[in-house]
């Protein structure tokens, strides 16, 4: 190190670095440009949006607010959560049914799986709902009994699968293809030393399963269901295609007559994003729940991609 001669300030070098210790080196922030350009262009895409809502008559606001709420939206809406929460009820079960089946190392069990996942999977749902609805035209008396022989209870199909009875089949067993490996994908990822430490314990299958592979299987489990949860609330809207009336429907019959389709259409948009905003604050609360103890800080709830988060992270 060297000092500077008496009588001026007197200042420490490191002769190894060349630093200055009384003035160090001031570290200048790398500027982004690019970022504030495109900051820039977007704040004026934005801009342009308001202002065509705001100033383009088409919109129909004052329709807007006077259907938002009317009866027909709202029994519509009821329809729609109540077919979204069956649905997804049977899918969930179905789906953990099908997993524990896929990785069962019976190869009937296993095979049974794999052809229902594919046959689902591989199918359009709407063909699934028109299959279901139209069941009656195959079969038009269901029955139980022997199997082969008589039977000794006889059902009409066409009152035994009505509409919302073909609904939930179409959406539920869809679904269940769907969490079947979302699910698989799940108890794949626990790690089989635990399942081994759990055999070594004289736990049985159904026990490891139970108490040790699927409480740790829900944090990889639970995000894609969320996303399916998601999914399937604007999914619901397919069964128009055999007149079954939720929310779509609903805005459907009105602007049938009225002829105020943008306006009706986006009434039923802004009461599918705000139940797709709740499930999504619902979302994050469960990931967190099964995300206590993971080295990974679990997301909490949060709307529009972790946006806020993100940047407290990026400025902590």
């Amino acid at each position: 190190m060297t000092d500077a001669p008496a009588g001026g300030d007197k200042t420490t070098v490191d002769t190894a670095t060349g630093v200055d210790r009384k003035h160090p080196i001031e570290a200048v922030p790398v500027r982004h440009p690019g970022r504030w350009l495109a900051v820039a262009v977007l704040a004026v895409l934005a801009a342009m949006f308001v202002n065509t809502v705001l100033t383009n008559d088409g919109f129909r606001w004052d329709v807007v607010g006077r259907y938002l709420f009317a009866d027909p939206v709202l029994n519509g809406l009821r329809n729609t959560l109540i077919l979204t929460v069956l649905s997804m009820v049977i899918g969930i079960v179905g789906g953990i049914a099908l997993a524990v089946m896929r990785l069962s190392p019976n190869w009937v069990l296993s095979g049974v799986a794999a052809v229902y996942i594919w046959l689902f999977r591989g199918t359009p749902l709407i063909a699934q709902l028109l299959f279901w609805n139209f069941l009656a035209a195959l079969y038009p008396m269901l029955s139980l009994g022997i199997p082969f022989g008589p039977g000794f209870v006889y059902f009409d199909t066409n009152q035994l699968i009505n509409q919302f009875t073909a609904c939930l089949l179409g959406l539920g067993l869809n679904e269940a293809a769907y969490m079947a490996e979302i699910v698989r994908g799940g108890l794949v990822s626990v790690d089989e030393g635990q399942t081994e430490a759990a055999g070594a314990l004289g736990m049985s299958r159904a026990q490891t399963l139970r108490r040790i592979v699927l409480p740790q299987a829900m944090r990889v489990i639970i995000p894609p269901t969320g996303n399916e949860t998601i999914s399937m609330l604007k999914t619901t809207s397919l069964v128009v295609v055999i007149g079954y009336f939720e929310l779509l429907t609903s805005v459907q019959r009105i602007y049938s007559t009225n002829f105020q389709t943008i306006p009706l259409l986006i009434v039923a948009a802004l009461w599918y994003l705000a139940l797709t905003s709740v499930l999504s604050i619902g979302q994050g609360y469960i990931e967190r729940h099964f995300g206590r103890g993971s080295s990974r800080n679990a997301p909490g709830p949060q709307l529009f991609g972790g946006l806020f988060a993100r940047r407290e992270a990026d400025t902590a």
